[in-house]
């Protein structure tokens, strides 16, 4: 099939991109490379998608035409463009703009298909609020920027399969780490800290918050089951991650372990609409995706380790 990633060049978004190529798809990639965080990175990213075969397009959803930059014979649409996290430097126009715009943009472009292609929105768990612990059909409690406009977004999304003017399904994240992860989420900065000897900026309190930490690749495995399952996912939304959970206090320790080192922690003050608790509920995608993850903490952490060892330090 031939399929768009949005966001491609990204943390998430890249590796889905690679595990559609490796399924046999033709992957166009579109990214507008925005500053949020070191460009160099999502530069390094796209240089390995192109490698491998994927298209990468610069482009911005909020401003540019995606019928002019696109094919008409677009199969699928997995959407992962975002203005991400709770940034004390973003505005609310970078998260309406990004999160909403954008997405509004991205449908309107699909809809000119005589038969629009199938969209997979990429949700996050941040839009059931400070704790994020429950099935799909309880109402959400989003408490930060970030979760209303995510929020915003599926709900657009989801609006146009109950107008029954495309198909579409929305996947709620949780908490995704391992390689490419960006570098203000918590393990490739603990990462950094722990082998460059610096000190880790903790947020008072988080060091108890409850999260179902997930490798990347067990996110993918459950991004890429919708394909080949339209008819049971069309309108329907579903977690993806980890039942296991751990606290901010084991992910460092388990890090330390790894690097055998002990890293110096810095407080900081709270922040506000950070999540308490996530641990996801997974049945509805366990019975009809066939969802399993299986990594533990401490073997992605590895292979995210061995991946900044590789990225950052040899010369």
């Amino acid at each position: 099939m031939k399929i768009l990633v949005t966001g491609a060049a990204g943390f998430i978004g890249s590796h889905t991109s690679e595990r559609l190529t490796e399924m046999g798809h033709h992957v166009i990639g579109i990214d507008n490379f925005s500053p949020y965080y070191n460009i160099e990175l999502k530069e390094l990213n796209a240089m390995s998608l192109s490698e491998k075969g994927v298209d990468i397009l610069r482009f911005d959803l909020r401003t540019d035409n995606l019928v002019e930059a696109l094919p008409n014979d677009l199969d699928y649409i997995f959407h992962f463009s975002a203005h991400p996290g709770i940034s004390n430097t973003s505005t609310f126009e970078d998260y309406f703009s990004n999160n909403i715009l954008a997405t509004k943009n991205l449908l309107d472009f699909a809809l000119q298909y005589e038969k629009p292609p199938f969209v997979v929105n990429i949700g996050t768990s941040s839009i059931y609020g400070l704790e994020a612990t429950f099935p799909e059909n309880v109402a959400p409690k989003p408490a930060s920027w970030y979760g209303v406009t995510k929020l915003a977004a599926e709900q657009l999304v989801l609006a146009k399969s109950r107008e029954e003017k495309l198909q579409s399904t929305s996947l709620r994240l949780y908490s995704v780490y391992g390689p490419r992860e960006r570098p203000d989420k918590l393990y490739t900065r603990l990462i950094d800290c722990g082998l460059n000897n610096k000190p880790f900026p903790l947020y008072n309190g988080s060091e108890k918050h409850l999260r179902s930490f997930t490798y990347v690749q067990d996110i993918v495995d459950g991004i890429v089951s919708i394909i080949g399952k339209e008819s049971i996912a069309n309108g329907e939304i579903f977690n993806l991650g980890t039942e296991e959970e751990s606290t901010t206090a084991i992910g460092i320790e388990t890090v330390e372990t790894l690097l055998d080192t002990k890293i110096e922690i810095s407080a900081k003050p709270p922040r506000a609409g950070d999540q308490s608790r996530t641990k996801a509920n997974i049945d509805k995608a366990r019975q009809l995706l066939d969802y399993n993850p299986t990594t533990t903490l401490e073997e992605g952490l590895k292979a995210q380790i061995a991946w900044f060892r590789d990225a950052f330090l040899k010369k």
